[in-house]
């Protein structure tokens, strides 16, 4: 009976560990996600006064898809949202 204890000690534990590693991970990836949408917003504003100051009337607006979209996709996204918006310019 002991035999069982003991094993069913070392799994728990074990999994433990795994739930542990995981939960790491995540909050590593939720942590980037932020990290990218703060920086894509204030790279939006910055971007948005520079065309501004230009003449050039093309300005992305902050909103939960634009945010979404450069929290997923980073630069690329940041890009993909100025390309879109220069080819309807266009």
């Amino acid at each position: 009976m002991e035999l069982y204890y003991g094993m069913g000690a070392i799994i728990g534990v074990c999994l433990l560990v795994l739930l542990m590693g995981t939960i790491k991970q995540k909050s590593a990836k939720i942590a980037v996600f932020i990290l990218r949408s703060a920086g894509g917003a204030v790279g939006i504003c910055v971007v948005n006064s520079i065309l501004e100051s230009q003449g050039i009337a093309v300005a992305a607006g902050i909103n939960p898809v634009s945010i979404l979209t450069i929290g997923t996709l980073g630069i690329s996204g940041f890009a993909l949202i100025y390309g879109i918006l220069l080819y309807r310019f266009l």
